[in-house]
């Protein structure tokens, strides 16, 4: 008997979730692991500072313009190096970038002077640029857009749950100081640069380049994934263009919803990337803690952000209101800024120091969602990277100038308080991409 009209949705659905449950239990662990690495690899040298600094006589400036200049090595390799995983594949690009960024993450034991400083800096940059809007764009070869900021925040959840990880040991291995003749900042880089090396073999070998490679999907399923993407518009076999679509380079480059959301993420990143990199010395300063104390707070302020992250971008795909969920926690982390800029009070200090993580973890599932419901093919692989080499150019502003801040006035509050503005100024930049969209079906609130 051949199945009723309404058993025929019910076996669709089935197959769905059973492919979309494989591909976020087989994909989603290893790209948050490998995505965990480099931002641990990007940032440890906020912990090193605590040693560094003394021992190679670096000023607050320079110590700035090095974690700064990574970003400008990044910013100008975005494109390029999405393009090259578009020809290449996701398994094999994602495997070298993670090689090199490992390998040269290492080598920072090395450094000596500010020149070499700045060289590796700049040559880390270089290697690890593309990794992040790479992911993005693999994603889209698998998820629907209506799964897309949930899945998003469960791989980018790594960002704060590294600095889990890097707060709980950072301590322990700058204790090592003078153990085998080296540094405990030189310990910490050669044990956080290792993992990325690892990864990199077990990326080559495990990560399908898409859905037609997934051997352990089965036909239905691949072919329910190559369905819903169709529909969209996607870069799969028999879509259709869609005209509300950016599917060329040249199309993704001239539209203006791409450079919107890269200085809406360049804002953002900047505040990040600005206290970020001082947050220890800022934690340290306002509290007179031990530097192992110190990272177990900056651990908790990690699974803070993360349910943040995550429980943020549950809210925005159930609702369907992304601007609105990016919009309130800007706001929120500009007024924690502005708080922490007036007080050097540990009590109040420390609570909004994790709030503010709270909030801005909480803005990257809608935002790094909503530029892949209109880019699409190579168009995204172009444009997914634009928007991340906008933004990172935040972190070539953002650390240099509370370097400067902090020589110039002896303290972190003037910069905080800079931060607290481009906050706001990120979340009227999201207001003007809200109703720039209204038309364009984009997004609702």
């Amino acid at each position: 008997m051949p199945p009723t009209n309404a058993a025929v949705p019910e076996t669709e659905s089935s197959i769905g979730r059973s492919a979309m449950r494989k591909a976020t239990w087989r994909l989603i662990p290893l790209i948050a692991l490998g995505y965990g690495v480099a931002y641990m690899d990007r940032l440890n040298i906020g912990f090193a500072k605590l040693q560094m600094n003394g021992d190679l006589k670096f000023s607050e400036t320079i110590f700035g313009i090095g974690a700064g200049i990574f970003f400008v090595s990044y910013a100008v390799c975005e494109i390029p190096s999405n393009l090259l995983l578009y020809r290449f594949g996701a398994r094999r690009w994602l495997a070298r970038i993670m090689l090199t960024w490992g390998l040269l993450a290492m080598a920072m034991m090395f450094v000596r002077t500010p020149f070499q400083f700045y060289a590796m800096r700049f040559l880390l940059g270089m290697a690890e640029a593309g990794f992040f809007p790479g992911v993005l764009f693999y994603l889209t070869q698998w998820f629907p857009a209506n799964l897309r900021a949930r899945t998003i925040s469960r791989f980018y959840v790594s960002l704060p749950l590294s600095a889990v990880f890097m707060g709980a040991v950072a301590g322990a291995l700058l204790h090592l100081n003078g153990t085998l003749g080296l540094r405990g900042w030189q310990w910490l880089f050669l044990v956080e640069g290792l993992p990325a090396v690892l990864l990199s073999a077990v990326f080559l070998k495990a990560l399908p380049n898409g859905p037609g490679e997934a051997r352990w999907l089965t036909e239905p399923e691949r072919a329910w994934i190559a369905t819903q993407l169709a529909a969209e518009g996607a870069d799969v076999p028999g879509a259709q263009p869609n005209a509300s679509h950016a599917t060329g380079v040249k199309a993704a480059l001239s539209d203006v919803r791409v450079w919107l959301f890269g200085l809406a993420n360049l804002l953002m990143l900047g505040v990040n990337y600005a206290y970020s990199f001082s947050l220890p010395s800022i934690v340290k300063n306002l509290t007179a803690l031990d530097v192992t104390v110190v990272g177990y707070i900056i651990s908790g302020m990690g699974l803070l952000g993360a349910f943040g992250m995550i429980f943020n971008a549950w809210l925005s795909d159930r609702n369907g209101k992304p601007y609105r969920h990016m919009i309130v926690p800007s706001l929120l982390e500009a007024v924690c800024l502005m708080t922490i800029a007036f007080t050097v009070n540990p009590w109040i200090a420390i609570p909004v120091l994790a709030v503010m993580y709270f909030a801005h973890n909480a803005i990257q599932g809608p935002l790094l969602a909503l530029p892949t419901t209109f880019l699409k093919g190579k168009g995204a692989a172009a444009g997914l990277a634009t928007i991340n080499m906008v933004g990172i150019l935040g972190g070539v502003i953002g650390p240099p100038l509370m370097g400067w801040a902090r020589d110039l006035t002896g303290s972190y509050q003037s910069g905080l308080a800079v931060l607290s503005v481009t906050m706001v100024a990120a979340s009227g930049v999201v207001a003007v991409l809200r109703t720039l969209n209204k038309g364009r079906m984009l997004g609702h609130a």
